[in-house]
């Protein structure tokens, strides 16, 4: 396939059997071949997401000593990440031009579950941002909500017990987002927005942006950019997915280059089960696909762990994400 697919996704509500039928097909051709696919249809109101991307905006517009001060750091992954901060992880590559704010799956910090894994606790929220909390929030709730339907779908295509999937999402699970800010990079500029790679998750959600700086990969190596339109987002696999499906769903490489005339905001919402789950092939591998069993907790740990440069994986068999080129 070397486009990615433009879904309508409220035929999934179609009252027609045969309109809804290939719709869900629509979608599973599409996630088990180039492994992306563009939605439209989506109930979520343009004033959502605008919103959204004007809290980003006015989050990487503080000045540097509230950056500083909502930092992430090794034994907290919520906050602030400078520009130019990480490399690709377990490699001495050129660090990623962009700079981050880390959020998750917000659980009280008594909460005695949050001593199982690192990763869950509650969130550092934007001091200087008004009303940050409440609109992030908002939108997180529409993502998973549209998360929620394409899992659904992709139960029933996969067809796998009712709420299979969904039933290792059930709270608190690892779900996070990334709100990102990528700075107009220069023609010559030969370093990533953010290198190339496949998602660790289980699937990834992104509004569309008029920079379209997002590549993925197609079969044959080639670089494509996304279908866009008004109020569009954008889906992925991640590695999850296609480990639970036995190979049957697509984790693709993509990244990004912004050499747009404008500044990149984006706001990926990362899909993740509960820190307790075993990811494992819940249908029989298809030939030739062959991966280790992980723990979700351990897996999105170590992923943290090894953005430090000085960090390497402890397990040659887990991947964390990053394509050697």
């Amino acid at each position: 396939m070397d486009k990615i697919p433009l879904i309508d996704v409220s035929l999934l509500k179609n009252s027609n059997k045969d309109i809804r039928n290939n719709t869900i097909k629509d979608l599973y051709n599409a996630f088990s071949s180039i492994g992306f696919v563009s939605l439209t249809g989506t109930d979520i109101k343009p004033d959502i997401v605008n919103n959204m991307r004007s809290t980003v905006i006015q989050i990487f517009d503080v000045d540097d000593y509230t950056k500083n001060n909502e930092m992430i750091t090794r034994n907290n992954y919520r906050g602030y990440i400078p520009l130019d901060f990480f490399t690709p992880n377990g490699t001495e590559y050129k660090a990623d031009h962009y700079e981050g704010y880390k959020l998750h799956t917000e659980v009280p910090v008594d909460n005695p579950i949050c001593k199982q894994c690192s990763l869950l606790g509650p969130n550092i929220w934007p001091s200087k941002v008004p009303d940050a909390k409440e609109n992030i929030l908002k939108y997180w709730k529409k993502m998973d909500e549209l998360s929620f339907i394409l899992l659904t779908s992709l139960q029933e295509s996969l067809e796998l017990p009712k709420d299979a999937l969904i039933n290792q999402f059930k709270y608190p699970s690892l779900t996070n987002m990334t709100l990102l800010h990528y700075p107009i990079q220069k023609t010559n500029d030969d370093a990533y927005g953010f290198h190339p790679h496949k998602d660790t998750d289980a699937l990834t959600i992104i509004a569309s942006d008029p920079t379209n700086a997002l590549q993925v990969q197609t079969l044959d190596g080639n670089w494509i950019s996304p279908q866009i339109s008004e109020n569009s987002f954008i889906a992925n696999i991640g590695d999850m997915l296609e480990l639970w499906s036995g190979g049957r769903l697509v984790s693709t490489p993509h990244r990004v280059i912004n050499k747009s005339k404008s500044d990149r905001y984006s706001f990926p919402y990362f899909a993740v089960p509960r820190h307790d789950v075993l990811i494992k092939p819940l249908l029989k591998p298809l030939e030739g696909f062959s991966r280790p069993n992980v723990n979700c907790g351990h897996w999105s740990s170590e992923i943290w762990r090894t953005n430090w440069a000085d960090e390497k994986s402890k397990n040659d068999n887990l991947h964390l994400g990053t394509l050697l080129e």
